[in-house]
Parts: C-alpha cells; structure tokens; sequence
C-alpha cells in the first residue's frame, strides 16, 4: 500500500469469470486521457469534452502502436469529474462485456496508456485521504461486500452512511472542548483564573465515560455479526452428522450411508442461523482406525474442532451410549472455552438412551432433534443465536461496533477516561488530567482516522480486493 497516490490507477471492478457486464474503473488526475487513448464517444465528442456523470455509448479500441486501431467492445462509458466522485479524483468507468479477454484486454491498454494497476483496496483508501468517506466508513465498505445476512448488511449500511462516525464525534467533540479549558488553566496558572469548574469537568467526563460504555456493552455481539462463528459438527461415525449438516443447509451437501466412516474429510458451507453467519464444518467420525485414509480424516477433524467456537456434539438416542460417547462427550463437554450444544438425533426412533445428558454450564445447552424428519432444527437455530447473541442487543440508542479494532481502541479511550476520572477526584495537576484527556480523544480519533498511521492503513486495506 505504499504506492505513489498520484499515479492514474485502473481495475476490474467485477468479479473474475463471464458476466453480463464488467465494469474498469480509472482513477487519477489523468483518468480522462488514459481512458480517451482507446474510447471513442459514438456521439463524436471528444471525452475530455464529455458531460460529467452521464452515460455515454462508446466503441474501445485497442492501439498497439500510433497506426493501429484494433476494435475491442462496446461500451457504455461515464466520466465523474472530482471531487464529485467516489475517490475525490476525476473518475471513468467503462461498462464493456462481462468477458475476462476483454477486461484484461482494456486494462493492459489502459497501462500502455499510462495508467498503472490499483492495489487492493487503492480506490478505498483514496476516497478517504481525499475526505469522502471517515476510516470507519472506508471499513464499513468493505464489510458491505462481504455480508451474509440481512442484519450484517444492515450494520455495514449503518455504519456506512456514518453512524458510528456519529457517535465518536459526539463524544470526542465535548472532550476536546473540556482539555481545551484544562490547558487554558495550565497555560494562566499564576493569574489564578478556574476556566472551569471541577465539578463540570467531572459531569463532562462521567458522561463521556457512559457513551463509550454503551458502545462497549454488545462488541462482542457486533463482532459476531460481522465476522461469523464457525461451528464443527463432532460424534462418533454413523451418528448423523452429515444428515444434520445436509438438514440445515436444505440441500444434500455431504454423502450419507448407514456405512460407519463414509465421512474421511472436514466439509465446510456457510449458512445463515437466525441471522448469524455460521461457518459449519461436518468432521469425520471420531474413533480410532488403522486405515490411514480414515486416520487423516480425523486429524483433520481434531484440527477442526480446535479452530471451532461452537461443537455441535451429536450423539444417537436411538441407541445405548457406547464407550466413544462418554469419551467424546467428557471430551468435548469440559472444553469450557468453547460453546457447546449437544444433540441428541434420531428423535423419530425410540429413545434408547441408558444415562441423561445435561449441559453443565451456561455455555452449553442440549437440544433433541431428528435430522431425517427435521423436527427440533428450529430450536437448535434458537439455541445457536442464543449462546451467542444477548436477547435484548436490538435495543440500542447507539451504533454497533463490530471491529477488534474499534473495540480496542474505545477501551483505551475507557481507561483513559477512568484514570481522568480519579485524578479529578484527588484534585490532581491539570497537567495529569489533561494528558488523560489527550489519550482518551487520540484513542477515539484512531477509529475514524482523525488519528491514523501508515501502519494502521496498512491493516485495513489489505483486504480489501482489486477494484475497491
């Protein structure tokens, strides 16, 4: 990311494979003259001269050298002159045919003309060096692409469309307003002027302290949102864990066989559970084996499960427990780092079950189900939004914050805000109170990018893909 961000950049700006239409963006003080070296306007009109944020039909050609004209597409062709663009810079998207030969055509004409590759993320980190969008919102982006449910895209829009750009404003502002009387007091000291009371100082902090504990109160929640949980489906062989797999996702994912074993790889698929992104992963059976075909198929299980934030511990109650049972349930049962829910299948039989199985703590419940019939699915979905979503997260009056990066940044400006707080109640230097207060506006300022480094940029746009 350490690119020259004066260059002209170009990219596909769709994803890779045959479409309907695929879009290159051109961006750059000179996008205009490398995308007129092969656009020619059906109008006649040359494309410097073209209406800004206007579709126009052109024909692209490709010139190798000053004497041909190799002809490449149609296309539809829009100049967005800066700053009233997406990255702030003078802006053209050619709308060719969605053909990966005519994408990759258009853009090595597009770098013979001067233009050079975007990096990922360039077009992104450009809209916000040049002030179109907050660090948050150029965040926000990114998390829009990548959304699997409604609720995730609904946070990503919110955020994009700047409210939790808002909610840091409305606590950094009056924080900054509060060291600016803390210093004026240092700076006068000796005419024995109070530029503010400390009993207002105190107010202002106990109020900022409060709104970044409300932010605080569900990142946990609004990490899972965004990020996702990965479950890994573990039991025995021949227990149903790729009939409960193939029962969630609707559809015939994984091999069933009443064959013990048919399962010898981890199958993954990402499905949404009451609006939860939830990566499953369908283990082999766990048991011990001398084929080595098996024997890897459960070190990839073991793997697996490691990586897991929730077990989904199926066991067969149509049948007695058997020894690979207890093991595994005393296994996976006292995991206590993970979530666990352990399922008791094949509830369209009769129950054989010799021994009860209880969830020993709050992180784990149990659920009866018949992954054949479907009946008891709805509640496992319950069970799975309730180990990991606090039932009254909806009710909010502030954004929701869903990066470790946020998170982390909002609990230093808390402790900040915390160690001000007791130096106001000790009557400390102004000089202390003041530094707590620098701290606790920098931490802010650090998610919107008020206050940002290379470093920081770095980690953000990396990945991000080439185009955005």
């Amino acid at each position: 990311m350490s690119s020259p961000l004066n260059d002209t950049i170009c990219a596909v700006a769709t994803p890779p494979g045959e479409g309907g239409v695929g879009i290159i963006r051109i961006s750059g003080e000179k996008a205009v003259d490398v995308a007129a070296s092969l656009v020619a306007l059906k109008s006649g009109v040359f494309l410097a001269s073209a209406a800004s944020h206007t579709l126009h039909q052109a024909d692209l050609f490709d010139r190798t050298d000053a004497r041909s004209r190799t002809p490449v597409d149609e296309a539809l062709v829009v100049v967005m002159r800066g700053p009233r663009s997406y990255t702030g810079e003078d802006v053209v998207e050619l709308q060719c045919h969605g053909s990966s030969l005519i994408l990759q055509t258009v853009c090595a004409a597009l770098i013979r003309a001067g233009a050079r590759l975007a990096d990922p993320g360039e077009f992104t980190k450009r809209a916000f060096l040049n002030g179109r969008l907050d660090l948050a919102q150029a965040e926000a982006v990114l998390d829009t692409i990548r959304a699997k449910t409604a609720g995730s895209l609904r946070i990503a829009q919110e955020q994009l469309r700047g409210a939790l750009s808002k909610d840091i404003a409305s606590v950094r502002e009056p924080l900054i307003r509060l060291l600016a009387h803390v210093e004026a007091g240092i700076d006068f000291v000796e005419e024995d002027i109070s530029f503010i009371p400390i009993t207002e100082l105190a107010a202002g902090l106990h109020q900022a302290h409060d709104m970044v504990l409300r932010l605080l109160a569900h990142s946990r929640e609004g990490r899972i949102l965004r990020e996702g949980v990965t479950a890994a489906i573990v039991g025995r062989p021949n227990v149903g864990k790729s009939s409960l797999l193939n029962a969630l996702l609707r559809m015939d994912r994984a091999i069933v066989t009443p064959i013990p074993g048919t399962t010898r790889d981890v199958l993954e698929e990402v499905l949404n559970v009451r609006g939860v992104p939830v990566r499953l992963r369908d283990t082999a059976g766990l048991r011990d084996s001398i084929d080595p075909v098996e024997q890897e198929g459960v070190r990839r299980s073991q793997a697996a499960i490691e990586q897991a934030d929730l077990l989904l511990i199926v066991v067969d109650a149509s049948a007695p427990l058997c020894s690979d049972d207890r093991r595994l349930l005393d296994e996976f049962l006292g995991k206590t780092d993970k979530k666990r829910l352990v399922i008791l299948n094949k509830t369209d039989l009769p129950c054989r079950l010799d021994d009860p199985i209880a969830a020993p703590d709050e992180r784990s419940a149990v659920v009866r189900l018949s992954a054949k019939t479907g009946e008891g699915l709805d509640e496992l979905r319950d069970q799975i939004r309730a180990l990991f979503i606090h039932p009254d997260f909806e009710v909010r009056e502030t954004a929701l914050i869903t990066h470790l990066r946020h998170q982390a940044a909002l609990q230093r400006t808390l402790d900040a805000l915390t160690a001000g707080l007791a130096s106001v109640a000790v009557s400390a230097a102004g000089e202390l109170i003041a530094m707590d207060l620098r701290m606790a506006i920098d931490g802010l300022g650090e998610i919107t990018g008020v206050i940002s480094t290379d470093d920081i940029l770095d980690r953000i746009f990396k990945d991000f893909c080439i185009g955005k």
